[in-house]
C-alpha cells in the first residue's frame, strides 16, 4: 500500500513539473505576457489538483497549504501587503456559500435525529421493489426536480442520508447511487436563477427574472436529463448488477415505525418549509440564502432545545474549511489576472461570430469550472461578456434577442462543468464528505472517471439545444 502511494506521488510530482515547465516556457511562444503572479499563482492551483489525484494528502489539509503558499506568492509579487493580506482572505471566502452549508447541516442534522430519512428510505426501496436501477432514476428525477428550486447543495444534503438508509437495508453500495445524484444535482441546478449560485451572479447582471430564466434553460435541462439517463445506465452498468438483499424483509418492514420524535419531525419540517419558500423569495426579499439557512437552523435549534453539541457533531468541518481554502487559492489566481487574460484570449478566437462565441463560452466555462470554483469564475465571466455585448461587430447578432444568450451559454458551462471533478461543484464536495463519513469513501480518481465523461456527454447536449434554438430565435 505504502508503495502504491509512494508511486502516485512520485508520478504526480513528475506531472507537476511539466506543467512548471509549461508554464514558464509555452505562454511567451502563445504570445502571452503572464506575470511571475500568474504563473505561480496557477502553479498552485494545478499543484493542488494534481496531489489531490494522488491522495497522498488530506484535501483539507492541501487546501490550507495552498492557501498558505497563495498567501506568499501574493505578498512575495507585490500583489498584495502584509497589512492588506488579513482582508483579502475575508474577501476571499465566499461566506454566503459557507453559512449555506453551515445551516442547512444543522437543520439537516437535526431531521436526521428524528429517524425520517429511515423512513423515506424504506418507502423507496418498496417503492423500486428492489431494483438498483429503478432506484438510480428515482432518487435521479427527484434530485434534479429538488435542485431546481432549492439550492443543489441544500438538495444533497436532504438526499445523501437517504440513499445510505437504502443501502444498509439493501446492504448494497451507495456510491454509484450517490454519484449519480450529485451529476442530477448539478444539471437541475441549471434549469432557475436559485438552482446554482452562478445563475443568481448571471441572472442579477444580465437583469434576466426568475421566469425568463427557468423558460430559456428548463428545455436544455430537462432534455439533458432524460438522455443522460441513458449514459447512467451504460457508465454504472457493473454497480447495477447488484444483486440487493433482504427484498422479502423490507416488504414486511413498517416504516412508521421508524420515526422516533414525531414533535420533533413536525417542529423540523416547519423551519425547513419555510426556509425553503424564503429560498424561492429570497431574491425579492434581498435576503441572502446564507441568512436564511443560518436562521432557520437558530430558530430551530431553539424551539427543540437540542443541545448544540450533539447537533454540530453532523457538521462537515473538514469540509467547509476545505470550501475556505479553496476560495483563497482560486481568489489568489483571480488577483493575479490570469483568468481574466486567458478568457479574454480565449474569446477573440471567435473574431465576434455568435455561433462561434456561444460554444467557446460553454465549453471554456465547463473545462474551467470542473477544476476551479465557478463562482469566482462567473464573476471573471460576466465583465467579459458584457463587454462582448457592446463590441458593434457582436451587438448586431444578437439584436433580436431580448437577452444576450452568451449569458445562457455562460450557465450552462458553469453548472455542467462542476461534474467533471470532485471538487468543481459544493454539491460534490457535501455529497463526498457526507458518504466518507458513513463509511463509503469516494476517492477523487473515482469521480473524476465517471464525471468528467459525464460532463462532457451531457454538456455537448446542452450546447446543441442551445445552438437549435438561438438558430430559430427561441
Amino acid at each position: 500500500m505504502v508503495d502504491g502511494i509512494s508511486k502516485h506521488f512520485a508520478i504526480g510530482m513528475l506531472v507537476l513539473a511539466l506543467i512548471a515547465i509549461m508554464l514558464f516556457t509555452l505562454p511567451s511562444y502563445a504570445g502571452l505576457d503572464l506575470t511571475i503572479g500568474m504563473i505561480l499563482s496557477m502553479l498552485i492551483l494545478f499543484g493542488m489538483y494534481v496531489i489531490l489525484i494522488t491522495e497522498v494528502v488530506h484535501r483539507t489539509t492541501l487546501a490550507m497549504f495552498g492557501a498558505l503558499l497563495i498567501l506568499i506568492v501574493l505578498l512575495y509579487t507585490g500583489l498584495t501587503t502584509p497589512h492588506d493580506s488579513v482582508s483579502f482572505v475575508i474577501d476571499a471566502i465566499d461566506f454566503n456559500t459557507i453559512g449555506l452549508l453551515l445551516g442547512m447541516m444543522i437543520i439537516v442534522g437535526i431531521l436526521g435525529e428524528t429517524g425520517v430519512f429511515q423512513y423515506i428510505g424504506i418507502r423507496a426501496a418498496k417503492a423500486a421493489k428492489g431494483d438498483v436501477w429503478k432506484l438510480m432514476v428515482l432518487f435521479s428525477i427527484i434530485t434534479a426536480v429538488a435542485s431546481a428550486f432549492l439550492d443543489n447543495v441544500t438538495t444533497v444534503l436532504l438526499i445523501i442520508p437517504v440513499t445510505i438508509s437504502v443501502a444498509k437495508i439493501l446492504n448494497i453500495n451507495p456510491i454509484a447511487l450517490i454519484l449519480a445524484e450529485v451529476f442530477a444535482s448539478n444539471v437541475g441546478g441549471t434549469a432557475t436563477l436559485i438552482g446554482d449560485p452562478p445563475n443568481i451572479m448571471i441572472g442579477s447582471a444580465a437583469g434576466i427574472s426568475f421566469v425568463d430564466f427557468a423558460y430559456r434553460m428548463t428545455p436544455e435541462v430537462v432534455i439533458t436529463f432524460v438522455i443522460s439517463l441513458v449514459l447512467l445506465k451504460f457508465m454504472f452498468r457493473r454497480d447495477l448488477r447488484q444483486k440487493p438483499e433482504h427484498i422479502e424483509r423490507l416488504n414486511e418492514m413498517d416504516e412508521t415505525k421508524e420515526i422516533k420524535d414525531r414533535v420533533l419531525l413536525k417542529k423540523t419540517i416547519v423551519v425547513l418549509f419555510a426556509v425553503i419558500v424564503l429560498f424561492i423569495f429570497h431574491g425579492v426579499l434581498n435576503v441572502e440564502v446564507s441568512i436564511i439557512a443560518l436562521a432557520g437552523a437558530a430558530v430551530l435549534l431553539l424551539i427543540t432545545k437540542i443541545q448544540p453539541e450533539k447537533v454540530f457533531h453532523h457538521v462537515e468541518w473538514t469540509t467547509l474549511i476545505f470550501f475556505a481554502g479553496l476560495f483563497v487559492i482560486v481568489a489568489g489566481v483571480e488577483m493575479s489576472g490570469a483568468l481574466e487574460i486567458l478568457a479574454q484570449e480565449a474569446i477573440k478566437i471567435t473574431d465576434g461570430n455568435l455561433a462561434s462565441t456561444m460554444f467557446l463560452t460553454v465549453w471554456m466555462s465547463a473545462i474551467v469550472s470542473a477544476f476551479v470554483d465557478n463562482i469566482p469564475y462567473t464573476a471573471t465571466m460576466i465583465p467579459i461578456i458584457e463587454n462582448i455585448s457592446m463590441d458593434p461587430s457582436f451587438a448586431s447578432s444578437i439584436s433580436n434577442f431580448e437577452h444576450n444568450p452568451l449569458w445562457y451559454a455562460l450557465a450552462i458551462g458553469a453548472d455542467f462543468g462542476g461534474n467533471g471533478t470532485l471538487i468543481g461543484s459544493s454539491a460534490g464536495l457535501i455529497a463526498v464528505a457526507l458518504s466518507q463519513k458513513f463509511g463509503y469513501p469516494i476517492s477523487f480518481r473515482t469521480f473524476l472517471m465517471r464525471g468528467f465523461p459525464y460532463m462532457i456527454a451531457t454538456t455537448l447536449i446542452a450546447s446543441m439545444i442551445l445552438y437549435l434554438r438561438i438558430l430559430f430565435l427561441w
